[in-house]
């Protein structure tokens, strides 16, 4: 299922980049968030993929981490003086992008904005735009992940505890709330901890280490993102 989305997401921002167009026209760009997280690679994979069928070339980047808002930025700047038709961007923050988008659209490439929304307000006062923005329905990610964890655990229930992103990121912030109100809504289940570890496997580790010192008895993590996951599960192999 996961990578069935991954894919569809994948083309439809590769068709949306390509759609205003010619596919002669030569080079276009994606900035992913990272290629340290699973997720991350299967969407540069699709891409490609994708891009190969519409027989178009795209060069695919990334920041070294989902934190590093520095390096993302320096990277997007950089890609605006190579002549680039159309750039897709997922930003790793709803503000860290604002200002090479708003120089990039005052240049004419077109741009699709993926996954973490920007902040528009600020974007039209930079004088930019988006043409189209890609997202999936984090709530509902949340929600099914949430919901799978409540049905395995089933009428017995037990003590649950919530991974977060990074705090303000908006992505994240739906994936813990759809999670939050489908446990909420089983009296079953007892969430005793939410917390971010802004996308990292150590990070995540460390807070569910700590998590499962407090709470011994906890039955379930879910985590909002796969780097996260992998580390809650090494948090749990130590046991």
């Amino acid at each position: 299922m996961k990578k069935s989305m991954k894919k569809l997401v994948s083309c439809i921002a590769v068709a949306g980049l390509f759609c205003s167009v010619s596919s002669f026209a030569a080079d276009y760009a994606v900035i992913l968030k990272t290629l340290s997280n699973p997720f991350w690679v299967g969407m540069k994979q699709g891409i490609e993929e994708q891009a190969k069928t519409m027989n178009v070339e795209v060069d695919v980047f990334a920041s070294p981490s989902e934190g590093d808002y520095q390096s993302q930025l320096q990277l997007f700047e950089d890609l605006i003086n190579k002549n680039y038709k159309g750039i897709a961007f997922a930003p790793l923050s709803p503000a860290n992008l604002v200002i090479p988008t708003a120089k990039a659209y005052q240049k004419g490439i077109y741009l699709v904005n993926l996954d973490e929304k920007i902040d528009l307000d600020n974007l039209h006062k930079a004088n930019g735009n988006v043409e189209a923005f890609i997202t999936t329905d984090n709530v509902a990610v949340g929600a099914k992940a949430a919901q799978f964890i409540v049905d395995k655990l089933g009428s017995q229930g037990g003590e649950v505890a919530i991974i977060e992103g990074k705090a303000g990121n908006a992505s994240g912030e739906a994936r813990r709330r759809g999670a939050k109100e489908v446990f909420e809504k089983n009296p079953q289940i007892k969430l005793v901890a939410s917390q971010p570890a802004d996308w990292d496997r150590i990070k995540a580790l460390d807070v569910a280490t700590n998590v499962l010192s407090r709470n011994p008895k906890i039955k379930a993590f879910y985590a909002a993102n796969d780097t996260m996951a992998m580390g809650a599960a090494q948090a749990v192999a130590k046991l």
